[in-house]
């Protein structure tokens, strides 16, 4: 093969292995991290329960989707729980409202400090992980239904002649569809709306903002609407491009912060760019680039070693520094948001 072919074939590699998964990956993290900033910014608090919350919409969403199963409802070419999903956010918005007005509301009139509201999250993260495997169990579920490649590798080399094939799976491009529809309406709602404006002012100075006959109890209730919409929407794209199972999003949670962190607490955009960041760096480091050097160097420099920097196993690990590099250079991260 000519060099222009093995160009095509290193940049369809990387794009099978590294860009496609990041982006798909990355969306999912922005959204979650979007809700954690939210909470943050506006409620002046980090809720370690984001993870548990999205493993509760996604619980919900794989049970209305098994239940519309049964009765043979299905949504052919796209997955079921697409079907699932509204009634699942509803589920879930009433969750959060509960869990707000019998455990967070008690330490908001009362003026509590950020540590005790932290430490109130880790108990009602625990509590909700426990519901959540008493109901559904730990096992590994697949609820993804439909049509899962819209284009397979194989086709993709009889088609072009290459010897590396393009897979792209249905969930990557509705991952990344609706992260991005999400964030658009969310910023309309933000900038255009008065309750998003009110939230904005709320989040910017909350003395003033009451001064100004804001609502604390809409900005309060508005808030953890948004973000159970967000966590659910998290949670059910991540079960759908992977699986389902509730430790995971119990691991999540580091990723997610450490997008909200690197993007600015506090900034919304700064957390979708924080989670395209952190997911691109986890995917880079664990990926072994052998195969896509061969295709670029002369046979005589091809590595022998994967080039990979570390195991997969260590993929949650490559959060964890990222966080602490950026506590340690730039604690407000990219844009500038709220110290911790």
């Amino acid at each position: 093969m000519d060099f222009s072919t093995d160009m095509l074939n290193a940049l369809v590699l990387i794009s099978n292995y590294v860009l496609i998964p990041s982006l798909s990956y990355g969306s999912q993290l922005a959204l979650g991290a979007v809700g954690v900033t939210l909470v943050f910014g506006i409620l002046r608090f980090a809720n370690f329960a984001h993870g548990e919350i999205m493993s509760f919409g996604s619980m919900v969403t794989v049970l209305i989707t098994w239940w519309l199963q049964s009765l043979g409802v299905t949504m052919g070419f796209f997955p079921t729980a697409m079907l699932a999903l509204p009634l699942s956010i509803i589920i879930t918005i009433i969750l959060v409202l509960i869990i707000d007005n019998s455990v967070f509301s008690f330490y908001r009139k009362n003026k509590s400090r950020a540590v005790t509201y932290i430490v109130t999250s880790v108990g009602v993260m625990f509590i909700l992980n426990g519901l959540v495997r008493i109901i559904i169990g730990t096992d590994e579920i697949i609820f993804r239904d439909g049509q899962k490649f819209l284009i397979k590798a194989g086709h993709f080399k009889k088609m072009t002649g290459l010897s590396e094939g393009l897979a792209l799976k249905q969930t990557q491009v509705l991952t990344i569809v609706i992260a991005i529809i999400s964030v658009v309406l969310l910023f309309w709602f933000l900038q255009r709306t008065r309750t998003g404006k009110a939230m904005r002012a709320f989040s910017d100075n909350e003395d003033l903002a009451l001064l100004s006959g804001i609502s604390p109890e809409r900005v309060v209730m508005v808030t953890w609407i948004i973000t159970a919409i967000l966590a659910t929407l998290a949670g059910v794209l991540y079960g759908l491009d992977k699986s389902f199972k509730p430790l995971v999003y119990f691991n999540l949670i580091l990723p997610i912060f450490a997008a909200a962190i690197v993007g600015g607490i506090g900034e919304p955009l700064g957390a979708i760019i924080g989670g395209y960041v952190v997911a691109f760096s986890e995917i880079m480091a664990t990926y072994a680039f052998k195969k896509f050097i061969i295709y670029l160097v002369p046979s005589e420099f091809a590595p022998e070693s994967l080039v990979q920097f570390l195991t997969t196993e260590y993929k949650f690990a490559v959060s964890f520094l990222i966080l602490v590099l950026v506590l340690l250079v730039r604690p407000t991260g990219i844009l500038r948001g709220k110290l911790l």
